[in-house]
């Protein structure tokens, strides 16, 4: 009896232990951020805490190909469908594709996008900066179209959210240890005037200079980066892909979207590709949007957790698109 009794104790103390570190590590193991997520650094560290713009619903519905106005093939930074919004906002219907579906431009295009029922006049390719060098060769470089339809595309998008929320934490109890244990290792190196980075998982934590005018997380002075992205400037013969493609479109009219990575943005902001594919193929200057808005000190344009835009960010970009079609008619109608 007296065993028995021994080990109900014992099993009631157990779990009440395991339940207060549960308590204690559990909340640093919900992740809104794709990098705070691979980095496994705290939500409560690098989350933003600004509130953002809210968008209406039906700027997210999806549209077919036949009533489609303008068709966007683009990866992760179109998926959202949150830029689109702008163009939705002025009249146009917009369906989008993901290049996952739509693997390459290739040299029977024009009939394939027709053959789908698109009537439109206007295709919008955007690309981030990581994939340019690699991506465009292999979507120029093939004669034809593989097409690998996703139910995705007929569905409508939730707007994004106007302040952020955490994941769901169940079963994740590992993960909060690790995220604890980083982000001390993170707070004892950082705590030096001249914190050089540091560097996990493929995720780098970097000091931006004025960080806490451009960020609203609590350790503002620093952000999250992809630490595979280079300093190094694209090549511009790369171009030379882009016009390839532009010469089998026909009478429809493309716009270029190169996304900057949001290490280019902050940390290597000087690079002039973009300059470069403004002038040979009229792409919109994504980057020096970038630069402008973070001269007036735009808060969280890339949050800190995210390799993407926020939804500043992303409704910046769908002005200068609109901008672009605007310039590529003689009458300034996109329609």
């Amino acid at each position: 009896m007296k065993f028995a009794k021994l080990f109900s104790i014992l099993v009631i103390a157990a779990s009440g232990i395991y339940g207060a570190i549960g308590l204690y590590f559990l909340p640093m193991a919900g992740f809104e951020g794709d990098v705070t997520r691979v980095a496994k650094l705290p939500e409560s560290m690098f989350g933003w805490t600004k509130s953002r713009p809210a968008l209406d619903s039906k700027l997210f519905q999806a549209v077919s190909w036949q009533d489609a106005d303008v068709l966007v093939i683009g990866d992760s930074f179109s998926d959202t469908r949150v830029w689109q919004s702008v163009l939705v906002k002025q009249g146009l219907r917009v369906r989008t594709q993901h290049w996952n579906s739509v693997r390459g431009v290739c040299e029977d295009f024009y009939s394939w996008v027709r053959a789908q029922g698109f009537r439109g006049r206007w295709v919008v390719f955007q690309v981030v900066e990581r994939n340019i060098e690699v991506g465009l060769p292999r979507a120029a470089n093939c004669k034809t179209e593989v097409y690998h339809p996703s139910v995705h595309a007929d569905r409508p998008r939730l707007p994004p959210l106007v302040s952020r929320e955490e994941s769901d934490r169940s079963g994740r109890f590992s993960v909060g240890i690790e995220t604890a244990i980083n982000a001390r290792d993170y707070e004892r190196l950082s705590a030096v005037a001249d914190f050089g980075g540091l560097t996990l998982s493929g995720v780098k934590v970097a000091r931006v200079k004025g960080g806490c005018k451009l960020f609203s997380h609590a350790r503002c002075n620093d952000a999250l980066f992809w630490s595979e992205d280079s300093s190094r400037d694209l090549n511009v013969s790369v171009l030379d892909e882009v016009e390839k493609m532009n010469a089998r479109l026909q009478d429809i009219t493309p716009i270029w979207a190169f996304v900057p990575n949001k290490t280019t943005a902050y940390l290597y902001p000087d690079k002039q590709f973009w300059n470069a594919a403004e002038q040979r193929v009229h792409a919109p200057n994504l980057l020096r949007m970038t630069r402008q808005a973070l001269q007036v000190h735009t808060v969280d344009l890339y949050p800190g957790n995210n390799s993407h835009f926020s939804t500043s960010g992303y409704l910046l970009m769908g002005e200068e698109i609109l901008k672009a079609m605007r310039q590529a008619r003689p009458d300034g109608n996109p329609h």
